[in-house]
């Protein structure tokens, strides 16, 4: 249930088909009672219950006693020169999350936040920089698919679908909000929802093994994982949750995930830094943890991201002839290489720079300071030759 109170109405924006058709058994309706309510909400983005023509009478005045379908407000809405369209819905007390729409030409993607804030902390992201406040509830995911396709409909004078795939790499870290982020799945895949497929809605992940091999078993969509680096050390610096699960841990992981995976094969996110992770010893070694113990090349695929600098990374981006040479030892040892093209950039919408509004409850910044790294302290003498 998305209340706790007696006297609050349930939001049914956070309840998937089962969990909709559990509450209606409630109320004493049957099951295509839910559904066709499941319908009116996901498929048509109706709130209101009285436009809701083929619910009965009397269905409608108990959904108007003990429910609502309460969508998010949006603060603001900037549109890239690009297509690409963010939007900052506030999620309440001070926090407000951010939410990408990237229109390509064979797939229109909407990127979605699973927290406001992230507590991991990687050293190249906005939002870790930020701190965290809090998980998001099913129904706060859920309100950023439901507010952009159906306001994307209403502008593109659409009765189809418009959003073709849903990425979990917005703000936060998806497998640490577990419990809310399975049905938020359920309700974009089920056909009576969004209907999206599974091998089209991506789960991002910094690597929490436990709830990785849990997802495998509950909801297994596509997963990418953010690798960033080939070496624990390095790893440790760049993703400070390596400490807790190192490279071997997240390998045997991928391997037991890709046995239940709708695609066959895992991404693996490398975000490309200057004098830190992207030289020719780096890819070397990226090769070796990738192709070891007998692996073949097409388990995998690695997407290059260029790094989008902030002022209190102290980073900087791969010049492009890194990021090429790079590139080219890893499809040169067989393994699918893509290089990301930015998208969204001029409105700090591209990978890594979502921020939103957060009331950082974990001092991010204060921690990021004090464990300033030999690693990154190369970068940062990297980043003063190159401005001197």
């Amino acid at each position: 249930m998305t209340s706790t109170s007696s006297n609050e109405k349930t939001n049914l924006l956070g309840l998937d088909h089962d969990g909709l058709v559990e509450w209606c058994a409630g109320l004493g309706e049957k099951r295509f009672r839910a559904t066709q309510l499941f319908r009116w909400i996901h498929q048509r983005g109706v709130a209101d219950f009285d436009a809701m023509s083929d619910l009965a009478k009397s269905l409608r005045a108990k959904l108007h006693a003990t429910a609502q379908i309460q969508p998010l407000a949006v603060l603001s809405e900037q549109v890239s020169r690009d297509g690409t369209i963010k939007w900052l819905f506030d999620v309440g007390q001070g926090d407000a999350v951010e939410s990408v729409f990237i229109p390509e030409r064979d797939r229109a993607t909407l990127c979605v936040s699973s927290q406001a804030g992230c507590a991991i902390g990687c050293r190249f992201c906005s939002t870790g920089h930020q701190g965290f406040s809090r998980n998001l509830k099913t129904w706060e995911i859920i309100a950023q698919l439901w507010y952009a396709e159906h306001e994307l409909r209403r502008r593109f004078q659409s009765d189809e679908r418009i959003i073709t795939n849903v990425v979990m790499m917005g703000m936060g870290e998806p497998l640490q909000n577990y419990t809310q982020l399975v049905p938020a799945l359920r309700t974009m895949l089920d056909d009576h929802g969004y209907g999206l497929s599974r091998r089209k809605v991506t789960v991002s992940t910094s690597g929490i093994v436990p709830m990785m091999d849990r997802l495998s078993q509950a909801c297994p969509v596509a997963l990418a994982v953010s690798l960033h680096a080939p070496q624990d050390a390095l790893r440790d610096d760049l993703v400070p949750l390596n400490r807790k699960y190192p490279l071997q841990e997240l390998m045997q992981a991928c391997q037991r995930y890709l046995a239940y995976a709708p695609r066959d094969f895992i991404t693996f996110e490398y975000c490309m830094l200057a004098g830190v992770n992207d030289q020719p010893e780096h890819a070397l070694a990226l090769v070796e943890l990738l192709l070891g113990e007998g692996k073949g090349p097409n388990w995998c695929k690695l997407n290059l991201i260029p790094f989008n600098p902030f002022p209190q990374s102290g980073l900087q981006c791969s010049s492009p002839e890194a990021v090429q040479a790079f590139a080219q030892i890893l499809l040169d040892a067989g393994l699918v290489t893509t290089v990301r093209k930015t998208r969204g950039d001029d409105i700090d919408a591209a990978c890594g720079q979502l921020a939103g509004e957060v009331k950082d409850r974990t001092r991010a910044i204060v921690r990021m300071q004090r464990k300033r790294s030999p690693a990154l302290a190369t970068a940062d003498a990297y980043v003063q030759e190159v401005k001197g």
